[in-house]
């Protein structure tokens, strides 16, 4: 049978699932170890002649594999499967045995679970709201405070595959504008398998390495003291004394308690990477890119979509955090295997975590919102088929290595921000020559557990180790300018890297590399941008671009929002205000809707547009008003519908038409600068 699910509302992307015939889903009761649960011994046997193909140990479920490919045929179809789930749920310690989804196009295994994540429009009264709910018998298990009118609720248990069914009746009501069932896919690090060559000149081996970030410069002015990096990921030890008297506010989003150390024999990528940004330098030890700034430790283990996924960002914002680092994300493929389709395998970004990714950039750092970094991935692919890393709000961090080439691993693509230094292999069918070091040297659990058996790594790496790294230098510019929003950090970013394999092909003519972003970090010049920015203290525009999806776009500096959607997507409205808030300059914007005329903003950061996905806006205008305007330019764009050059205006023009008919603006950008 086939399944599918929207993410982005009714006219939102679908994915088609397909129930796999030969993989189970086995739950054990408390969230035990399969390999060591009590069984009977026909239990013990289904258990241990099958394969597992991928797990869930936090929620105590392994997919296993119960016949092989090719005896499906032979085996009846469902039969061995079906067989294997019937004697299992006999079993007194198992909770669950079930049928498996994978997605129709790729054969990723994808997790349903009997919970959703229902939003409803903002307009809707809560007492309709729960009405609603109550009409399909789900029961609320949390009110949501990232998004207005968002729940995530839980269906009578024995439902299974029904809930597809469920969630698409309820997105077909009305009210509600985005409905899913939780579906959790794996969540992969970005990692990859001296010391300190990615933060300042030194020599390995006899051997010089001068690829570093230039961090000498920058701590020059600030460790990054006052600033809080929030590292997400499968725990960090806490205990580690390079971190100790800076760990504020730990949580364990998958368990939901406050002690976010290691759980599992394996949860050994989190505290690596905490280290890179902020460990504090002890003698022989190691020192993070913000060796001063505090540490909000997040374990998660939960699998990619869950809601506790979503539950991490929302905490680190409503607990300080300045900057979330998250060295994870889909499956990649074999970096060193052109032809390994999972190169071309699209994971999309759930509702549920892209609204608490909103909640973060726009209401963490008490309204100005807090900096969200992804590391780019490992495989040697495009990240524009990873929904995480491809999100315009965030900044994805590639690698590069101790040379100043790309890692053979490494993503590319236009959603590259800017490169950081990592670890790197020889490849010799790709003409990669082998680097000089072993890798970054960072943090390790304490004692014998964790990459090597003492409190320390050398050989720590791939974009996994460059998001954090990245992070800290994050942190180095906030310390400096903590008005700074998410979107003027990544503006300054673009101003502060430094070219490198440079080619006469490899940079466009805005200075982009789809393997390095705008280049390697200069955490020196990035420090002193945030100063000069900080000096110089002017107005940005910040906001959001609604598509007739339901996306909200985050607004950055001068670049095409809606350019590269692929099936191509209408504009709706605008969001707009400008930061900080000043007596002396106000922003005024109108939008031409199609059968509704032109609408005015009333005030900054009202949305203004049209809510109806069905209409367009043919237009926009934005306009400055106050004692400090004429110190400013506004200029804005709009890629419209069939025209290849953008239609370009400035302060207070028209761009696109007034008239009630004319081409649909499937695109805009938008650039504040002080004159």
């Amino acid at each position: 049978m086939k399944y599918q699910v929207k993410f982005g509302g009714k006219k939102g992307k679908t994915i088609q699932l397909v129930e796999s015939p030969d993989l189970l889903a086995i739950r054990t009761k408390d969230n035990q170890n399969l390999n060591t649960t009590d069984l009977s011994r026909s239990g013990r046997k289904i258990v241990d002649q099958s394969t597992e193909v991928v797990s869930f140990p936090e929620a105590g479920v392994s997919v296993r594999r119960v016949s092989a490919q090719g005896e499906l045929e032979s085996a009846g179809g469902t039969r061995e499967r079906d067989d294997a789930r019937s004697a299992l749920k006999q079993e007194e310690n198992i909770r669950f045995a079930g049928r498996v989804l994978q997605d129709a196009e790729s054969g990723e295994v994808m997790l349903y679970t009997e919970n959703f994540f229902v939003k409803f429009l903002d307009t809707t009264p809560e007492k309709d709201c729960l009405a609603t709910l109550e009409k399909y018998q789900l029961r609320i298990k949390n009110k949501l405070v990232f998004a207005a009118n968002a729940y995530f609720v839980e269906a009578v248990e024995g439902t299974g595959l029904e809930v597809f069914g469920i969630a698409e009746k309820l997105l077909a009501e009305k009210q509600v504008e985005y409905c899913h069932p939780e579906l959790v896919q794996e969540r992969r690090f970005k990692s990859v398998n001296p010391l300190q060559w990615h933060l300042a000149k030194t020599a390995i081996n006899g051997k010089a390495i001068n690829a570093h970030v230039n961090i000498e410069a920058a701590w020059a002015k600030t460790r990054g003291k006052g600033i809080t990096i929030a590292i997400i990921d499968d725990g960090i030890d806490t205990d580690h004394p390079e971190f100790a008297g800076r760990i504020v506010h730990p949580f364990d989003a998958t368990r939901e308690h406050n002690d976010p150390r290691p759980a599992e024999a394996d949860d050994n990528h989190g505290t690596a990477c905490a280290g890179v940004a902020c460990a504090a330098g002890l003698p022989n030890g190691a020192s993070g890119t913000a060796p001063e700034a505090q540490l909000m430790p997040i374990r998660l283990r939960s699998g990619l979509g869950s809601m506790a996924e979503a539950n991490a960002f929302v905490w680190a914002a409503d607990h300080g955090a300045d900057v979330i680092s998250c060295s994870w994300g889909p499956t990649d493929g074999e970096w060193w295997n052109p032809a390994d389709p999972v190169h071309n395998r699209h994971t999309g970004l759930p509702d549920s975590t892209r609204l608490a990714m909103d909640y973060v950039l726009n209401n963490g750092r008490n309204g100005k919102g807090a900096v969200i970094l992804f590391a780019a991935g490992n495989g040697n692919e495009d990240t524009k088929n990873d929904g995480y890393a491809n999100y315009p709000g965030i900044i994805a961090v590639a690698a590069c290595n101790d040379t100043g080439k790309q890692c053979v691993y490494s993503d590319h693509g236009e959603a590259i921000w800017v490169s950081f230094p990592s670890a790197d292999f020889g490849w010799t069918a790709f003409q990669h020559p082998a680097p000089i070091s072993e890798g970054l040297r960072t943090t390790d659990r304490v004692g014998e557990l964790g990459y090597s058996s003492g409190n320390y790594v050398n050989s720590f790496g791939g974009t996994s180790a460059a998001c954090p790294g990245m992070a800290g230098v994050t942190a180095l510019m906030l310390a400096v300018n903590p008005n700074l929003s998410p979107a003027q950090v990544k503006d300054l970013i673009r101003k502060s890297c430094v070219q490198i394999d440079v080619s006469p092909k490899e940079y466009d003519a805005n200075g982009h590399s789809i393997r390095y972003g705008y280049g390697r970090i200069d955490a020196g010049l990035a420090v002193d941008n945030a100063l000069k920015a900080a000096q110089s203290a002017g107005a940005s525009l910040e906001g959001t671009v609604t598509f007739h999806t339901g996306a909200e776009v985050p607004v950055q500096a001068g670049i095409l929002l809606g350019g590269t959607f692929k099936p191509v997507r209408r504009v709706l409205g605008l969001r707009l205000r400008l930061h900080p808030a000043s007596a002396g300059l106000q922003l005024r914007y109108k939008v031409n809707v199609s059968l509704g005329g032109i609408v005015e903003s009333k005030k900054e950061g009202d949305f203004t547009g049209t809510t109806v996905a069905s209409r367009r806006i043919l237009g926009f205008a934005l306009e400055l008003s106050g004692s400090q305007a004429a110190q400013y330019e506004l200029e804005y764009a709009a890629r419209l519908k069939g025209r290849k050059t953008l239609d370009k205006a400035k302060n207070g023009a028209w761009c696109g038409t007034t008239k009630t008919t004319g081409r649909t603006v499937e695109a805009i950008s938008i650039l504040l600068k002080k004159k």
